[in-house]
């Protein structure tokens, strides 16, 4: 059973970088067909699929969000990391790294971790 665990810094100021890892236990992150998302969820809103990662290593992003986003992995220690640049209070929410390509297509999804944007 696939296992995701997110962590980072839980407050960011406004024009950082927001910068989390997900450590992934039960499965490779190279294994064949898998591909790996970041969601989040701002407060009183849904799911929003922020980009994903594939086993090949390829990447894809949300177009509102892909000047700013940037995912990448490290295969030697089996985790899946996301950089979002120059943030704001609007990008504050819960952050979700999960299996899947997409929110309707999700087969694990970690607890989250809750991140604010606030000076």
């Amino acid at each position: 059973q696939v296992q995701l665990q997110e962590s980072g810094p839980g407050l960011v100021k406004p024009s950082q970088t927001l910068s989390l890892t997900c450590t992934v236990s039960g499965d490779s992150i190279t294994t064949n067909h898998l591909v790996w998302s970041w969601i989040r969820q701002p407060p009183g809103k849904g799911l929003e699929w922020m980009g994903a990662i594939g086993w090949t290593g390829s990447t894809a992003y949300s177009p509102a969000l892909k000047s700013r986003t940037s995912i990448s992995r490290d295969t030697s220690k089996n985790q899946i990391s996301l950089q979002l640049t120059s943030v704001t209070p609007a990008d504050t929410g819960v952050y979700y790294c999960a299996l899947g390509p997409g929110i309707s297509d999700l087969r694990a999804k970690g607890q989250g971790t809750q991140v604010t944007v606030s000076s």
